[in-house]
């Protein structure tokens, strides 16, 4: 992967607000060239690599920084308008804004950091300590028995929405391991026959998550009112308000409902 090497004009951009929202201008989302009234205002520049013989390269922008005639968007609001190649742009571009924000300086003696000129990483000026972006797993799972499948709820979930169960891996733990622990803590169940489904990165602010199926094993269904406040036994005639389309958990999901049985 190449990381430098062309003139900014001749790169295609993103121009990312430094709290993660896209901005979308005359030219849409993707930008031939900066316009004079952004090149002042650039807060960082993150090369992102080569992609369809193209060069790409993230550009932070300070959110009250943003001159007028341009709109903002959530990666949310935007899945649906982009295919291909894009949307895992836009998640890392968004991704790696982050990451030189919270890398200014280093982590172990204090000192000003950099970007490498070589990769993707942050370098000390000091102690010369390499810093790549941070990505935190975390395991999704589906639960079936039988016709049914085992749906939750957070507090934080639009009214009426379910989901399937989803946790953080936590240092010292394999993936197999986080799914019997996520769903044992969060809705007190015990799973078996964990298979891989898919992956997807989930920005928000710098998840990879890892999708898996399973099959219910044994005990009670108690939600533990903190992480998850509802959750129970559904049928595909019977489904509440799902995820989004853009996510793994509407695909883990939708692969159930379309399956035989």
């Amino acid at each position: 992967m190449n990381l430098h090497g062309d003139s900014l004009s001749s790169l295609s951009c993103l121009l990312i607000r430094t709290d993660g929202q896209v901005l979308q201008g005359s030219e849409g989302f993707i930008f031939s060239e900066i316009p004079d009234e952004i090149k002042e205002k650039i807060h960082s520049r993150i090369p992102m690599g080569n992609y369809n013989d193209q060069a790409w390269v993230a550009l932070g922008i300070r959110a009250d920084n943003v001159p007028p005639g341009y709109t903002s968007h959530t990666l949310r609001e935007i899945a649906g308008h982009v295919s291909g190649n894009l949307p895992g742009l836009f998640c890392r571009g968004v991704q790696l804004i982050r990451f030189d924000l919270l890398t200014r300086f280093c982590g172990f003696c204090g000192s000003r950091a950099s970007m490498k000129h070589d990769e993707i990483a942050k370098v000390c000026s000091s102690c010369g300590r390499v810093v790549f972006p941070r990505l935190s797993p975390a395991v999704i799972v589906r639960i079936t028995d039988g016709e049914n499948i085992l749906l939750s709820r957070s507090p934080h979930f639009p009214p009426g929405m379910y989901s399937v169960q989803a946790g953080f891996v936590e240092p010292g733990e394999s993936l197999e391991a986080a799914v019997h622990r996520e769903v044992r803590e969060e809705v007190g169940i015990e799973v078996t026959d964990i298979r891989y489904f898919g992956s997807q990165p989930w920005p928000f602010p710098d998840s990879l998550m890892i999708g898996f199926t399973a099959r219910y094993a044994g005990g009670e269904i108690i939600s533990d009112k903190k992480e998850i406040e509802d959750a129970g036994w559904f049928t595909r005639s019977t489904m509440p308000h799902l995820p989004g389309h853009d996510s793994i958990a509407y695909g883990l999901i939708h692969d159930w409902l379309s399956s035989e049985n």
